[in-house]
């Protein structure tokens, strides 16, 4: 937490008297990741942090411990979401799109960048989402509602109101690369199907990351596009979602009507 640059497996298991390999092993059954991932996901927090407070690119990059700027700037989508400028600057210089339209489900926004949808929430009222979005990008350039985003609209509102609804538009996620293998694994589990957050640990090859993969989920900036309600908890509990419980169970009661509709 405290290192000023990348620390090895070899200085570690010294500082605590274990091999390397022994070290690489326990760390990652008690964190759920390697201690690689989780020294460059601290240095990036401490990146984020510098960069909110307005401290200038290099600076915070030196500060945060990154020893290359270069290198944060091939990164800076996996690092901080977009680029160190551009996020220093809350999104300035980044156009989002967005509306919000109302559902079976309450109300939903769509926010779409140039390079895909960056958004879908569900929420009791639309300023609430819009006030969501507003933190995510609170420097960008919010625009309305046009013909051609309002096409990509009834696309999201089908998957909620029809769930069997093909989905195939691009989508703009932005998060860690553990985040990323999360969401993709997501993309697998079919109308119907629910999987448990340990099983879904399993599927990316990370069986002890069940809380890492819990808050991927709960970070997860798509729902429905990336289904994050079809995860479970072991014992069959519906577990936690961000757009509210009882949007979940409707979402997979849905989901499970038009599976047995579709066997019978």
């Amino acid at each position: 937490d405290e290192a000023d640059a990348p620390v090895t497996l070899a200085a570690l298991g010294a500082e605590v008297g274990v091999s390397p390999s022994h070290l690489q092993r326990a760390f990652t059954a008690a964190v759920g990741m390697s201690p690689r991932a989780y020294g460059e996901a601290r240095r990036a927090a401490r990146l984020r942090t510098e960069l909110q407070r307005g401290s200038d690119v290099t600076t915070s990059i030196v500060d945060a411990g990154f020893g290359s700027p270069s290198r944060v700037y091939e990164a800076g989508d996996r690092l901080v979401g977009m680029l160190p400028s551009i996020y220093r600057r809350g999104g300035a210089g980044e156009d989002v799109r967005y509306t919000t339209v109302s559902t079976s489900l309450g109300e939903v926004l769509v926010a779409t960048t140039a390079r895909g949808i960056c958004a879908i929430d569900l929420g009791d009222s639309a300023d609430e989402l819009v006030d969501r979005l507003r933190r995510r990008f609170p420097a960008a350039r919010l625009d309305g509602l046009d013909a051609t985003f309002a096409g990509q609209v009834e696309r999201v509102v089908a998957l909620i109101e029809r769930p069997g609804a093909a989905f195939d538009l691009p989508l703009d996620l932005r998060g860690t690369a553990f985040q990323a293998r999360v969401w993709q694994a997501l993309r697998q589990v079919r109308p119907g199907e629910t999987v448990s957050y340990a099983e879904l640990a399993e599927r990316i090859g990370e069986p002890r990351a069940v809380r890492a993969v819990a808050n991927a989920c709960g970070a997860n900036p798509v729902v429905v596009a990336v289904p994050c309600h079809r995860v479970v908890r072991s014992d069959g509990g519906l577990g936690g979602y961000r757009c509210g419980v009882e949007r979940k169970q409707r979402l997979l009661a849905r989901e499970g009507a038009l599976a047995s509709a579709q066997s019978a």
